[in-house]
């Protein structure tokens, strides 16, 4: 006797409808090196599918990638129909992404850290103004220190690790020129496009040593671009104290992500990896995918300064007052990071 011996009609139909659902909608993710639990722009993409989950009813899939080797393989073992749009995660992804779309032209794919020029088809690219909330970093950075001397290193040398240096330098270089001060920026030249990189996203020894050669400069604020390593830097600024050294988080609000040493992160440059992934998911469960690229910026909330949280006493109005005018000013269009 089958199970649904018996049945007849609408019987029939709801008992077969009830015990074959409609397949799920699958999103999938391929990490960078640093893992799903890195504190930073791994974890903050995979938030955009958690979010996913609760609120489109979708589920999620993760491949960690413990080295750029297992890019392709991680990619290739997505493949197959499972996955309805697979992530993957950095920059450093581009190679491998882009030879699995061109073999894989059903496939949805989107990439965070970079676009393609010209698009594919199959292919969301996920990038982010982030010189523009970085700039207004600067700005504060400049405003606050006691030494005069700030600093800033990176993981690698890519473009999404320096457009962050870039605009932490403007800032400063903008905060100079308004108020007649000096105050020096080491680690990174936008024009000469020389400066410190750790080299890898996931030593947090390096970011201690890194934090610590700058602070031996006379360095009182830091920002470190890379990933896992700046936890390394907010350690060592633990151990300093903020009247020492404080520290400038990226990727996500490192104050809430890092809790054990909050109290040490000045602000955040926020990039809502979440948010576009997010945004990404809808469009393909919609059936309105599209190949191109999706930008975030300070206007659409893709890019942003985190609160200041413990250390908000200390920062004066009037320079509060300032980051107002000059966040409208970039939104605006009347400051060009870039420019002073």
């Amino acid at each position: 006797m089958t199970r649904y011996q018996g049945l007849t009609g609408l019987a029939l139909a709801l008992a077969i409808g009830l015990a074959a659902p409609a397949t799920a909608f699958t999103a999938c993710q391929v990490t960078d090196t640093g893992g799903i639990d890195d504190n930073s722009f791994n974890q903050t993409a995979w938030q955009g599918v958690l979010d996913a989950e609760e609120q489109l009813g979708i589920q999620g899939r993760f491949l960690e990638s413990q080295a750029e080797t297992d890019y392709e393989a991680n990619i290739n073992s997505l493949l197959g129909g499972a996955c309805d749009v697979i992530f993957t995660i950095g920059f450093l992804l581009g190679d491998a992404t882009q030879t699995a779309a061109a073999a894989n032209p059903d496939q949805v794919f989107s990439i965070v850290d970079f676009a393609y020029d010209p698009p594919l088809p199959n292919v969301l690219g996920q990038v982010y103004a982030t010189d523009e909330a970085a700039f207004l970093a600067g700005y504060l950075a400049a405003g606050m220190t006691e030494t005069g001397i700030v600093g800033t290193f990176g993981g690698i040398n890519i473009p999404p690790v320096t457009i962050f240096m870039d605009g932490f330098a403007y800032g400063v270089d903008h905060y100079n020129a308004r108020h007649g001060t000096d105050v020096t920026v080491l680690g990174w030249s936008p024009e000469t496009r020389q400066g410190l990189f750790t080299n890898n996203f996931d030593s947090l020894d390096d970011g201690r040593a890194f934090a610590q050669n700058l602070y031996d400069e006379g360095a009182d604020i830091v920002l470190p671009v890379a990933g896992p390593v700046g936890l390394g830097s907010a350690a060592l600024a633990d151990e300093l104290g903020v009247e020492d050294l404080m520290i400038i988080g990226v990727d996500a609000d490192l104050y809430e992500t890092d809790p054990e040493r909050g109290h040490v992160y000045l602000t955040s440059i926020v990039k809502r990896m979440d948010a576009t992934v997010y945004q990404v998911i809808e469009r393909v469960q919609s059936g309105a995918f599209e190949g191109g690229v999706i930008v975030g910026t300070l206007e659409n909330g893709g890019v942003d300064l985190a609160p200041f949280h413990d250390l908000a006493s200390e920062v004066p109005e009037t320079l509060m007052t300032e980051l107002v005018e000059i966040r409208a000013g970039i939104i605006g269009g009347s400051i060009v990071v870039g420019g002073n």
